[in-house]
């Protein structure tokens, strides 16, 4: 890690004059050279921090002050012992004062017990943690990519701040705002960020500034930034982290945030698959006086300190005296060097004059791990957690990775030491694969619950598994199995879980398609089996009309290009599915793309029906296949199926249902 040679010129003409004579000594005389460590990329070193300079400056003002102190007494004492004195003991106490003073422990006690809840009432709830009393510091945090990039450029100014404010002309950041999911890692970085800069680090919770008394919770938000401020000139610098700053900074009345409209800044872009709904600025109703303190406070890093405005009464007298050209100008205050964290989950509730630069200069979105990132984190846990070697395996773990879309870094976490208690529970010290997964699916679908089924519904209910597992296997565009099972959990009798095999955030037609036929899986397998289905497949037939809903209101995949998207939702229209289904062009395409998917699910388990069947035997006798598990199955059914596949005419004519033969 290297330095860069900054070469800052100033032009000083007329109204800079004055900004020019303000300048320290060392940047006068039009040009100044100096070594600027690298205020993007790495960390700042140590010992280019301005915040360790200033520390050491204050650690050996504090020892001079020390020494000052105490050697008076000490010069007395040497004075007193070297002439002779003798020590006389202590004063006699009068006896008046003895009677009363019962008295005044009974005063003292009640002027505490009235004064004590109104003077704590108003006192600050945040909580004090030193560098060393944080664990992890930024090579803690993996996965974040560009966030923690980001971060490292904000703590550098923050670490640098004298040298970008009076060197380089600009102004520091006062406050960053971390928003996103829960459990990706907001307040997990602010003490990384407090670590890694060796500055107190001040965590207070939005909720903790209320108070019962009127005008006591912008009394805690005043005392909490004056706490700030104190350990800021004290130490160098401060952190403070607000965690769920909206629960005191929603949006006033009347203080709307303008939506966003594509249209008019002419972007367009890629919309997750997974997504349909426009997100726009909610507003609330906030107490206007705690906002208002808020935004206050955080203009409130430069103001005087006590010493400051007593030097300044006097000088304002004395100035009283004396001719404008020779009055004595007032001392500078000099800004603390404090970084606000804000964290929340949802900014759109803020309020607008919150997130202006100069209060929150930099909105950071944590967003959920990619599968790279989601490997250095099962990679980072991993390493930390008693596990089997099986377990280092790389294709082990981006397995584990690619099952965990959507998995937050705590979650990550949590399916972990999941692993580790079903260990416990079969007496091992170590987690196995096989224990990964089941945490997952206990996270994912809840504790086995198992019944007693009868030997028919059983019987039903692997069947119905089976052809699901089957039309995924043979139609499911980049889908992988990874759970078949026929142990009740929560409201499923049977479930069948798979993902995709590599990540995507936008789906073909063919792949939507596919989760169609997926879904009629189930229901077709009891048609051609039991000669009828029963309530099971619900939830299949609830899931493959909304997706055939979404490809004709959202995607635009059947036919028509009209978005019932671009309308509002209302409370008379509903949501996008019943909108679609209500309206008489849009129902009949929904419903012919849910008649195709299922003929070609009941033709295509016709003819594969000793793969139902094997898996259907294997489920009655296993009762929950895994991964590989299932796989294995298929393969040694497609192996033994040595007779050549029967015609299409065939298979049709065994079909349950003769309009859907042709």
């Amino acid at each position: 890690m290297g330095t860069e040679r900054l070469r800052v010129r100033y032009r000083v003409a007329g109204p800079d004059m004055e900004r020019h004579d303000q300048l320290p000594d060392e940047y006068r005389g039009g040009t100044m050279n100096m070594d600027v460590a690298r205020l993007g990329g790495d960390l700042v070193r140590s010992a280019e921090r301005d915040v360790s300079r200033q520390r050491e400056r204050r650690r050996r003002r504090r020892l001079w002050t020390w020494f000052a102190v105490l050697a008076i007494p000490c010069v007395l004492m040497w004075w007193g012992l070297f002439e002779g004195a003798a020590f006389t003991g202590w004063p006699t106490v009068p006896d008046w004062f003895v009677k009363t003073i019962p008295l005044y422990i009974i005063v003292i006690l009640v002027g505490l017990v009235l004064l004590v809840p109104l003077l704590g009432a108003g006192r600050s709830p945040h909580v004090l943690y030193r560098p060393s009393e944080i664990d992890i510091g930024l090579d803690d945090v993996v996965g974040a990519g560009a966030v923690k990039e980001e971060v490292v450029r904000s703590l550098n100014l923050f670490l640098a701040h004298k040298t970008f404010r009076e060197g380089m002309g600009g102004t520091p950041r006062r406050a960053v705002l971390f928003e996103g999911p829960p459990g990706t890692g907001k307040t997990y970085m602010a003490k990384a960020m407090a670590k890694e800069a060796r500055v107190p680090f001040l965590y207070v919770s939005s909720s903790s500034f209320q108070s019962m008394y009127y005008g006591q919770t912008n009394r805690k938000i005043r005392t909490y930034f004056k706490k700030l401020r104190k350990h800021a000139r004290q130490e160098g610098g401060a952190i403070g982290f607000i965690e769920e700053i909206d629960a005191i900074a929603a949006s006033r009345s009347g203080m709307r945030a303008t939506p966003l409209d594509v249209g008019t800044f002419g972007v367009t872009g890629t919309a997750a698959s997974d997504t349909g709904t426009r997100v726009e600025a909610a507003v609330h109703e906030g107490i206007t006086g705690i906002v208002n303190e808020l935004l206050v406070q955080l203009q409130s890093f430069d103001l005087p300190t006590t010493g400051q405005r007593i030097a300044g009464w006097f000088i304002d007298r004395l100035n009283r005296f004396l001719p404008e050209e020779n009055q004595l100008r007032k001392p500078m205050p000099v800004p603390a060097n404090i970084l606000v964290i804000g964290a929340t989950n949802r900014a759109a509730d803020l309020d607008p004059a919150l997130l202006r630069p100069g209060r929150f200069d930099r909105t950071i979105h944590f967003d959920l791990p990619s599968r790279g990132g989601r490997r250095e984190i099962i990679d980072y846990y991993l390493d930390r957690k008693s596990h089997v070697d099986a377990l280092d395996d790389p294709d082990r773990r981006d397995t584990l990775a690619a099952m965990t879309f959507g998995y937050s870094p705590v979650m990550l976490e949590h399916i972990l030491d999941e692993a580790l208690v079903w260990a416990v529970r079969d007496g091992r010290t170590a987690m196995t694969w096989r224990d990964i997964q089941q945490a997952k699916m206990t996270e994912e679908l809840g504790l086995k619950q198992p019944v007693e089924y009868s030997a028919e519904e059983k019987h039903v209910i692997a069947t119905h598994e089976a052809g699901h597992a089957v039309v995924a296997y043979l139609r499911g565009v980049g889908r992988k199995l990874e759970v078949l099972s026929i142990i009740k959990r929560r409201e499923a009798l049977g479930l069948l879980a798979h993902s995709e095999t590599e990540e995507r955030f936008t789906k073909s037609r063919d792949e939507v398609e596919g989760l169609i036929k997926i879904a009629f899986g189930g229901m077709v397998a009891e048609e051609l089996w039991f000669g009828q289905s029963g309530t099971g497949a619900a939830g299949d037939l609830q899931a493959a009309t909304r997706l055939a809903a979404r490809m004709v209101g959202t995607f635009g995949m059947a036919g028509s290009l009209v978005s019932f998207d671009a309308t509002q939702a209302t409370l008379l229209s509903g949501d996008t599915i019943a909108r679609v289904l209500a309206d008489a062009q849009a129902r009949p395409k929904v419903e012919e793309i849910l008649e195709s998917a299922k003929s070609e699910v009941e033709l295509l388990l016709a003819q594969n029906r000793h793969l139902v069947e094997a898996l259907c035997a294997s489920l009655l006798e296993q009762e929950e296949l895994l991964g590989e598990e299932i796989i294995e199955v298929l393969r040694e059914a497609e192996a033994a199926q040595t007779f050549p596949q029967p015609a299409l005419a065939e298979v049709a004519a065994t079909l349950p249902h003769p309009d859907l033969r042709s």
